[in-house]
C-alpha cells in the first residue's frame, strides 16, 4: 500500500482533514467595517477572487465569528491584505473580546468607509453582495468599488498553522515569467 492509499483511506478524521488542508498556504486578510460609528473587523484566511467582469471577490466568515454580524449589518467592508511582519494583526483581529483596534493606524476606503489598514499589502474597498451558507462558514461574495496595491512589501503567509515567509517573485534574480495563459 503507497503513502496516499493510507491517507486516502482516513480522509473522513478532522483531525487529518484538517492537517491535510494545512498544507495550502494562504494568504491572510483583516476584514473591516464600521458599524454605527464604530469600527469592527476580524481576521480572515478564506479570502479569493471571483470575478473580473463584473469584479467581485469571495470571502468566508465563520459562522460562530461575533464581528461578522457588525460587518453584514453595516453592508460595506474593506479587505486588508496582510503583508509580511504584520503577524501581529492577524493575531489581534482574530481574538474576540478586545478592543481590535488599539494601536492600528488606519484610514476610511474611498466608497464605503471601511478602514483601510496602515501598511496592508493591498486592500479592497467593497459591497456585500449576496450570502449563501456553506458548512460552518459563509459564503460572502462583495462587489468591488476601489481597490489599492503595494508593490513593495512581501505577503503574510499561513502555512501548517503558522506564519511563515514568502519570498515575492519580484524580488528574486533573474525572474522572468516563463509562461502566460493563451501562449
Amino acid at each position: 500500500m503507497s503513502e496516499l492509499d493510507s491517507d486516502v483511506a482516513e480522509i473522513l478524521d478532522e483531525h487529518r482533514f484538517r492537517r491535510a488542508l494545512g498544507n495550502f498556504a494562504t494568504g491572510v486578510s483583516v476584514v473591516t467595517a464600521e458599524t454605527d460609528g464604530v469600527p469592527v473587523g476580524m481576521t480572515i484566511q478564506s479570502f479569493c477572487s471571483l470575478s473580473l467582469d463584473p469584479p467581485l471577490v469571495l470571502i468566508c466568515p465563520g459562522r460562530a465569528s461575533r464581528s461578522w454580524p457588525a460587518i453584514e449589518r453595516s453592508g460595506v467592508l474593506s479587505i486588508n491584505v496582510l503583508a509580511e511582519g504584520q503577524d501581529w494583526l492577524a493575531r489581534q483581529f482574530a481574538r474576540s473580546g478586545t478592543d481590535k483596534y488599539a494601536g492600528v493606524s488606519w484610514r476610511p476606503a474611498p466608497y464605503g468607509g471601511a478602514p483601510i489598514l496602515a501598511g496592508s499589502l493591498a486592500w479592497i474597498d467593497a459591497e456585500v453582495d449576496s450570502i449563501v451558507p456553506g458548512g460552518d462558514h459563509l459564503l460572502v461574495t462583495c462587489r468591488v468599488r476601489a481597490v489599492g496595491a503595494r508593490n513593495d512589501l512581501d505577503p503574510l503567509v499561513f502555512f501548517r498553522s503558522d506564519f511563515v515567509r514568502a519570498r515575492s517573485a519580484s524580488k528574486r534574480p533573474g525572474y522572468q515569467v516563463v509562461s502566460t495563459h493563451g501562449t
